[in-house]
């Protein structure tokens, strides 16, 4: 797996990592609530750690923003506040599992594998993004409950996009993604199906999800992140 873990705690934090590096795991470990937010939205992690207690934005702060932004990586809180109100308020921000420490090892491994485990299945069914649904399996596509037709790599860029939601797609990683080439020669075309995409899935909308970053590529934002 790979892990980030948002942990304040000098002797804990450097626990968790070897602990996850000795499991076979890779682990990317920072003690800053607002570093992590960035992590999490800049780069792709299978399962998140989260304190609640950091020092510069608490947790459930950089939960909330998280699903905000959209990012949908599992989320598995380890706090010294286990209370049940603390815990219901961590898994009503999004959390996918809340331990309370001190902890065995061994259970917040088992925990981590088996988010990840329900979130694999999740995303085999449905991607979200703000108000933006894709079903994998049906084949559909809606922005706030309404559906909106999709040809076949219209479908894939959205998808890939989806599945990068809050983070710059370049021109590049989209033709890697949907030919498996490289962008000499395909670089408009890239650009007709964005702009057909767009047309369809902001349409009528006044929020636009989609958007172009200039000399970079494409991101899909949802308002207000």
């Amino acid at each position: 797996m790979e892990v980030l873990v948002i942990e304040d705690d000098l002797v804990l934090g450097r626990s968790l990592q070897k602990g996850l590096q000795e499991s076979e795991h890779n682990c990317v470990w920072t003690r800053s609530g607002l570093e992590g937010l960035t992590q999490a939205g800049a780069c792709r992690f299978d399962v998140i750690v989260l304190d609640l207690n950091l020092p510069d934005l608490s947790g459930l702060e950089v939960l909330r923003s998280l699903r905000k932004q959209g990012v949908n990586t599992p989320v598995v809180i380890l706090s010294a506040l286990g209370s049940v109100d603390e815990r219901v308020a961590g898994l009503e921000a999004g959390a996918d599992d809340y331990l309370v420490k001190p902890f065995a090892f061994s259970e917040l491994i088992a925990r981590l594998s088996a988010v990840t485990r329900r979130s694999i299945a999740r995303q085999s069914q449905t991607l979200t993004v703000g108000p933006l649904t894709l079903d994998l399996s049906m084949r559909r596509a809606s922005r706030d409950g309404q559906e909106f037709d999709l040809t076949p790599t219209e479908f894939s860029l959205l998808e890939f996009l989806m599945r990068n939601a809050g983070q710059v797609v370049t021109r590049r990683m989209l033709c890697e993604h949907l030919w498996e080439s490289d962008w000499e020669g395909v670089t408009n075309v890239i650009e007709v199906h964005i702009t057909r995409l767009r047309g369809k899935m902001d349409r009528g909308f006044e929020e636009q999800l989609l958007h172009t970053v200039r000399g970079r590529g494409y991101v899909l934002r949802v308002p207000g992140t």
